[in-house]
């Protein structure tokens, strides 16, 4: 059964991936095949699901938000970084800097809090599925430009 499940995995992400658009239905598919990359990794019992999904869901969006900042916020303003004055460019990189702090201590928590919820070996496994999760999806851009 779990053989089952890794290539049930393997083929949504395959198929999937050859129909990505970067529109807002293709960032969903991304989401859902990134849902059951993660859930087949963990291997999640319903009760630790229970208590995980909504946690991580809603760390991402925090993570989301951030990105969001950053880009309008900061990246947006670097733009006219060269009629930009030295105090500006200062001011914009104590913004970037507070950014980066701030998203690294709630990288930290989450991790903590995980931890807590579903073990510290699940959480290192989380880790890890995200990290191969992110390598499999950039294999497969670079697959789709060649």
């Amino acid at each position: 059964m779990k053989n089952f499940n890794k290539l049930l995995v393997i083929a949504l992400f395959l198929i999937c991936s050859t129909t990505f658009a970067q529109t807002g239905e293709g960032m969903d598919k991304i989401k859902s095949l990134k849902i059951a990359f993660i859930t087949e990794r963990l291997n999640l019992s319903s009760e630790e699901a229970t208590i995980f999904w909504p946690v991580y869901n809603e760390h991402e969006a925090t993570l989301e938000a951030l990105r969001l900042k950053e880009r309008n916020d900061i990246r947006g303003r670097l733009r006219n970084f060269q009629n930009m004055s030295d105090s500006q460019i200062e001011q914009l990189m104590g913004e970037f800097l507070a950014l980066q702090k701030e998203r690294n201590d709630r990288n930290i928590a989450f991790l903590n809090r995980m931890t807590n919820l579903i073990s510290a070996r699940k959480t290192f496994l989380l880790i890890k599925a995200e990290d191969d999760f992110k390598k499999r999806l950039l294999q497969q851009i670079q697959k789709r430009r060649q």
